[in-house]
């Protein structure tokens, strides 16, 4: 059911898209270190938290969340400890994050997909805090918030593929001599100064 606010809100999800945040750098660093397959995983695995994200936000589980400080810190917290984690791994080189570990499976990367959206606070809050505005209330609210959640869902699948996609064409640069430790350093310092940006920019 479109609606006059459904290409503003289109707009909207693809600027809040390309802001830079915790899929982009850890998808980043994925298709640098272990190439298309994994980057594609990982895609997928954001997709369905995204998407399960949603489902909990229309049956009004996001909104507890938000009304309980406990709940919503604990989530705050373990995303950016989950961060924290995946940065370490690629630091040291002993994580599912370099490029030994590439051809150990693709289920693990889908798996930190995954849970990266469902510990992200900020995704739930998308949903009961942005997606409303959009919503015509002199419509049926359910089929309107179905198809913006899904144009969400869609748009930011979109946005990191692309992004899965590019990032694992630089797997050859990242493996020669010399640049693999300092690739993925640095890639470690992005996804360590994301998570120290989540914890701030959900302070509430």
């Amino acid at each position: 059911m479109l609606t006059e606010n459904f290409l503003p809100f289109l707009l909207t999800a693809i600027l809040i898209e390309l802001t830079p945040g915790p899929n982009m750098a850890w998808l980043a660093l994925t298709g640098a270190a272990s190439g298309r397959r994994a980057a594609l995983s990982a895609t997928a695995g954001i997709a369905l938290g995204l998407a399960i994200v949603a489902a909990l936000a229309a049956l009004g589980l996001a909104e507890l969340a938000q009304a309980s400080p406990e709940l919503f810190a604990v989530l705050r917290y373990a995303g950016a400890a989950y961060l924290l984690w995946l940065a370490w791994e690629a630091w040291t080189g002993t994580g599912d994050v370099s490029p030994e570990h590439a051809h150990n499976g693709n289920v693990r990367w889908f798996r930190h997909g995954l849970m990266l959206n469902l510990l992200n606070p900020k995704a739930a809050l998308f949903f009961i805090a942005i997606l409303p505005n959009y919503v015509d209330s002199k419509q049926s609210i359910m089929p309107q918030t179905l198809l913006l959640s899904a144009t969400y869902v869609a748009v930011a699948t979109s946005v990191h593929l692309i992004l899965a996609l590019l990032s694992a064409r630089s797997q050859n640069w990242f493996g020669r001599n010399g640049h693999e430790a300092l690739f993925r350093r640095i890639c470690a310092l992005l996804i360590a100064g994301v998570a120290l940006w989540f914890l701030l920019s959900t302070t509430r």
